[in-house]
């Protein structure tokens, strides 16, 4: 129960922080919320003029979107450290959790929480939850919502380790934003859409190389139950979870093994 205790102290912590300024926080969560929904609105007006892509519904592909901002969502409010390790490399103040007896990889994850971001991101995703749910029909049994949740934090744990892979990477060359956006920000924006738009190439690369199909597009067709899905395996509708734990415990080994070959910048203030 200790580290539960201290994850708590450092969410305390980082909460304080952010409510200094209260009013700034909410126009950044406003600020995040309307740029995403840009995008949404932008997509609506491409796909307007046509009553089906391949089969797909507008109302279905934003379903898909909804997955992704509410996993985002999660994944910024546990994973912020995560996401933003390069800056902690860079500054030098990852050198302080070297010193600390507590766990480096578990100071990471409970240094920071992206409240801005993870209200912006979860506000627009449950307006297009709503929405699409209401619009495509979907009814909301106590197993649906089960398992609507546990593949939010499937997908959350999947974008942090695709996240952390990048990360990893700091150990040697410190910066890595070219990596990050290559391997999570360009991807993401791919999964966006269901896999059948796209060639065999890249559907194996979202499910086999960075699996944002599992963040999504498999965990959809459990309500949307698209003829497609006959293409697949159908176990992959249920492999969420899985793909989830795996892959970050490999990445975690990928982690350990750069963590050992981590030469500080020496760019911290004491």
């Amino acid at each position: 129960m200790y580290p539960l205790r201290l994850f708590l102290k450092y969410f305390q912590l980082t909460l304080k922080v952010t409510l200094q300024y209260k009013f700034d926080r909410v126009l950044i969560a406003a600020a995040v919320m309307i740029r995403e929904m840009a995008g949404v609105i932008i997509l609506i007006l491409m796909l307007n003029r046509f009553v089906m892509i391949k089969g797909w519904q507008i109302d279905e592909i934003l379903f898909l979107y909804s997955f992704l901002f509410l996993s985002y969502s999660l994944f910024v409010f546990f994973f912020t450290g995560i996401r933003d390790f390069e800056d902690l490399v860079y500054s030098g103040e990852f050198d302080r959790f070297l010193v600390r007896p507590v766990g480096i990889l578990f100071q990471v994850i409970a240094s920071k929480v992206d409240y801005t971001a993870a209200l912006g991101h979860g506000v627009l995703g449950i307006i297009l939850l709503q929405k699409t749910a209401s619009q495509l029909g979907i009814e909301w049994t106590a197993s649906g919502i089960l398992f609507y949740i546990l593949m939010l934090l499937g997908g959350a744990l999947i974008q942090a380790s695709i996240f952390m892979i990048a990360s990893t990477f700091c150990f040697w060359t410190v910066r890595t934003t070219n990596l990050r956006n290559m391997l999570f920000f360009n991807s993401r924006k791919i999964a966006a859409y269901p896999l059948s738009f796209y060639p065999g190439l890249i559907q194996k690369f979202l499910i086999y190389v960075i699996p944002f199909g599992f963040v999504n597009y498999f965990p959809a067709q459990y309500f949307l139950k698209k003829p497609e899905m006959n293409e697949f395996w159908s176990g992959f509708m249920f492999l969420n979870p899985v793909v989830a734990a795996v892959l970050f415990a490999l990445v975690c080994l990928v982690w350990n093994y750069g963590l050992k070959h981590y030469s500080s910048t020496g760019n911290a203030l004491y």
